[in-house]
């Protein structure tokens, strides 16, 4: 009689299966084990270089030109230079200029030169202009109510009207008042206003102001919502030009202490700068900038960013430092500052330099791009 198979009895095929099962059971436990190990690696790795970052702390004005310093970021510019920066958001540079002076922040960007700026210099408080962050064509607008629209065509007609600015001691002061001299006013002959830039379309709605100087993005929502039309942009005006206006400044005895780090800093700003020049100019990289700039909450509105002008600024981050002592002669001038900072002390040009050297010529991909700045 033929054997009978107990029930536990297996073929030949059945137990050639069972061990291959069982190879590839162990493999992959090896495996597994394996990607543990490498996963534990990178994951130590990556702390490790972590923990080799330089921290800083950079104060930002949320705007367009603040993308230079969100992408340095969000592409690792700044972790390949060795840092790790810690992102505070201000609304104003001149806020700051303590905590900066104190080394609370090491750097800060945005906003306009203001009075602080220069009386911080004479006081011999550690801090300096290093990075070119928006110059002319800056698209600052001198707006007016549409219902002035036939009574104020000219500069001269100003006078006796309500003109508003941002801020006193701000470079708003500076702008309109080299506009007004240019028809041989002064601000004796106009009612001037202080407006945050936000509420300045509200204040030609109710008729508050006749006039006011607006920058992007909020001169675009104003003319949009046609609360406001065009008279001139100060730029066509103001000399000399480029206007150099937005900065990273820097605390210089953390610059110095830190001279490797921070010129590496503002290397890799610069790169960002020049990828900013490039969407400035409606190159392929448009859309990642704008990206970059919602994912930061500097703007919120996609098409509105995409149609409106951006600030200019050079792509080596150098500043026209004949701008920049015209704005403080101005200042001392009409006695809004008393004394005046030496004028090899106003900019750091080293930064740029730097940046120059290490990343050579600008070479702009849009070729066909007719607009001025950011070459």
């Amino acid at each position: 009689m033929p054997m009978q198979r107990g029930p536990r009895a297996l073929t030949r095929r059945q137990r050639s299966t069972t061990i291959r099962q069982r190879m590839q059971a162990e493999a992959r436990v090896r495996f597994g084990a394996v990607g543990l190990i490498l996963a534990l690696a990178a994951s130590v790795a990556r702390a490790a270089a972590a923990e080799s970052l330089i921290p800083i702390t950079m104060g930002v004005v949320p705007s367009v030109p603040a993308a230079i310093t969100y992408l340095a970021i969000d592409k690792g510019y700044l972790a390949e230079a060795g840092i790790e920066a810690h992102i505070e958001t201000i609304d104003s540079v001149s806020k700051v200029i303590p905590f900066l002076a104190n080394n609370h922040m090491q750097v800060v960007e945005g906003g306009g030169l203001t009075v602080g700026y220069f009386n911080s210099l004479v006081q011999g408080l550690p801090i300096v202009l290093a990075l070119d962050a928006g110059s002319s064509p800056l698209y600052h607008d001198l707006m007016i109510r549409p219902e002035l629209a036939d009574k104020i065509k000219t500069v001269a007609d100003l006078k006796g009207r309500t003109v508003a600015i941002v801020s006193p001691g701000s470079v708003g002061v500076y702008e309109l008042g080299k506009v007004l001299e240019t028809a041989g006013l002064s601000f004796k002959d106009i009612d001037l206003k202080y407006v945050p830039f936000t509420q300045m379309g509200a204040a030609f709605a109710n008729g508050a102001i006749d006039a006011g100087i607006e920058v992007p993005p909020f001169g675009s929502l104003v003319l949009e919502k046609k609360l406001a039309v065009s008279l001139l942009d100060p730029d066509t005006l103001i000399r000399p030009t480029p206007m150099s206006i937005v900065s990273y400044q820097v605390n210089t005895d953390w610059a110095r202490e830190h001279h490797d780090i921070a010129r590496k800093l503002f290397v890799a700003l610069a790169k960002a700068g020049r990828e900013y020049c490039q969407a400035y100019h409606h190159g392929p990289n448009r859309a990642e900038v704008i990206d970059v700039l919602i994912k930061y909450k500097a703007v919120s509105d996609r098409d509105l960013t995409d149609r409106m002008p951006w600030q200019a600024r050079d792509p080596d981050g150098r500043f026209n430092a004949a701008s920049i002592i015209d704005v403080q002669n101005w200042f001392y001038n009409q006695h809004v500052i008393d004394k005046k900072a030496p004028e090899d002390r106003l900019v750091d040009e080293s930064f740029a330099d730097e940046a120059r050297k290490a990343l050579g010529p600008f070479k702009l991909i849009n070729q066909g791009s007719t607009l001025e700045g950011c070459r």
